[in-house]
């Protein structure tokens, strides 16, 4: 049977674990691909986007939109093609998805949960959006997630670091792409113990919400099995603008290393009032005081400016890396938008070519469809080498970066460093494994 012969009567699915061989295909029978939510009748298909444009993670919203309208040209035949022409998979022919013209509407989440339901509720239902994907806060995506799960459409997961969003709070009809806070205390705690050694007293500031709140146990969990330990926990309100309450405390708590488990101007604000507050200059414990942000971007680092210099964190992507489809993506963000992408760009646009990609590979739009071709889809080409999208928990696996800010910049856009590029086998972890665990992924869910 020809791959023609399959797209016309259901779904091939591609069910290969790095490095378990080639599965066997799954054909879905004509009589499964029967009508699903906002199965696309006419010559176009929409994607709904829907990203922060206020609050405080309203930079990498505007990225991530930039980078949509970057990816819906070239699925349409426009532009130079990006990352579609260093792609693994060549199901993607610049002819749309499966034939039809991708359209596509957008929502502001105003980085809440609530405004984040209400907009992609909209999307589905007075739009006709056939896929929901976006945010830059994992409150969203774990909201918006829950939604699409219920009204019958696939969820491309945007920037969401929190291990509940394919943990205890995963679903059938939702993916992630972005790497997860258990990675970033996988790969930074070697570095941490090889610069700072393993007698560190570290003091967390903490994000109130489920990304912070994970990724302060990650982190915690990584660096006191190296010998480090945890003065004190201290969780920070969303909407804070200053810091300086909460970093007065740390002066006399005998730590002597404080992590922001902050992103976006939450971030931006901490460390500035850290710094103000004399901390990196400060001898504690005699040691130099430190300060780490597990999860960094160049954004942030943008906003923070010189006080980024030497501090490490982790990141997904970034844009000076040399691979043939991290050049390619920079070089069609960059001719079109005048500057390099930030790792929130990176993400969305891989999402959405993903999406697209399967639904090729499954011929149709059925979620359920498109849900078993990324269901153990391994490739490459998409700027972080081998990557697995793991059945179990929709979870992708790849190499995860360990940054510092430079110290001596050559533009404002040349802020972070790749100081180790960590494999994808020392973050990987067991679907079952406590951190992860609560929740199951369930059945997924075709809709109408």
């Amino acid at each position: 049977m020809s791959k023609s012969d399959v797209s016309r009567r259901g779904v091939l699915k591609s069910g290969a674990m790095m490095g378990a061989g080639v599965a066997l295909p799954t054909i879905f029978t004509a009589s499964s691909a029967a009508a699903y939510t906002n199965e696309p009748t006419g010559s176009t298909v929409t994607l709904g986007f829907n990203v922060p444009q206020t609050g405080p993670y309203a930079d990498e919203g505007a990225d991530e939109l930039r980078a949509y309208q970057l990816a819906v040209e070239h699925l349409n035949g426009g532009g130079d093609g990006g990352m579609m022409n260093t792609f693994s998979s060549k199901a993607l022919k610049g002819n749309g998805i499966l034939g039809k013209e991708v359209k596509f509407v957008t929502g502001d989440t105003q980085t809440k949960s609530d405004a984040a339901r209400a907009s992609a509720k909209s999307m589905i239902e007075k739009d006709g959006a056939v896929m929901i994907t976006g945010g830059s806060s994992s409150g969203v995506a774990i909201a918006v997630q829950g939604l699409c799960q219920e009204a019958g459409v696939i969820f491309m997961a945007g920037l969401t670091h929190s291990n509940d969003t394919t943990g205890k709070d995963k679903k059938a009809n939702g993916f992630r792409h972005f790497f997860n806070g258990y990675m970033s205390g996988a790969a930074l705690a070697p570095v941490l113990k090889n610069l700072y050694g393993t007698d560190r007293n570290a003091y967390h500031l903490t994000a109130d919400y489920t990304w912070g709140w994970t990724q302060e146990e990650s982190i915690a969990a990584a660096t006191e099995a190296l010998g480090w330990n945890t003065v004190n926990k201290v969780r920070t309100p969303l909407a804070a603008t200053d810091f300086s309450s909460y970093i007065a405390p740390v002066l006399n708590s005998g730590a002597d290393v404080l992590v922001l488990n902050h992103y976006g101007g939450n971030m931006v604000n901490s460390l500035t009032n850290a710094v103000q507050f004399g901390l990196r200059d400060k001898i504690v414990n005699g040691k130099q005081f430190e300060i780490v942000v597990p999860l960094y971007s160049r954004l942030m680092a943008k906003g923070a400016g010189e006080n980024v210099k030497g501090i490490h964190g982790s990141t997904n992507w970034h844009w000076s890396l040399q691979d043939d489809a991290s050049k390619a993506f920079v070089q069609s963000f960059g001719t079109k938008y005048g500057f390099p992408p930030s790792q929130a760009a990176h993400t969305v646009y891989c999402q959405t070519l993903l999406y697209a990609d399967a639904c090729e590979r499954a011929g149709t739009f059925n979620p359920c469809g498109v849900a078993e071709a990324l269901e153990g889809f391994e490739f490459d080409g998409l700027g972080n080498g081998k990557t697995l999208y793991r059945a179990e928990d929709h979870q992708c696996f790849k190499d995860v970066l360990v940054v510092r800010g430079k110290e001596n910049p050559t533009s404002e856009f040349d802020l972070l460093e790749v100081v180790e590029v960590t494999p994808a086998a020392q973050v990987t972890y067991p679907p079952d494994h406590p951190m992860f665990a609560g929740g199951a992924l369930g059945t997924c869910n075709p809709g109408a």
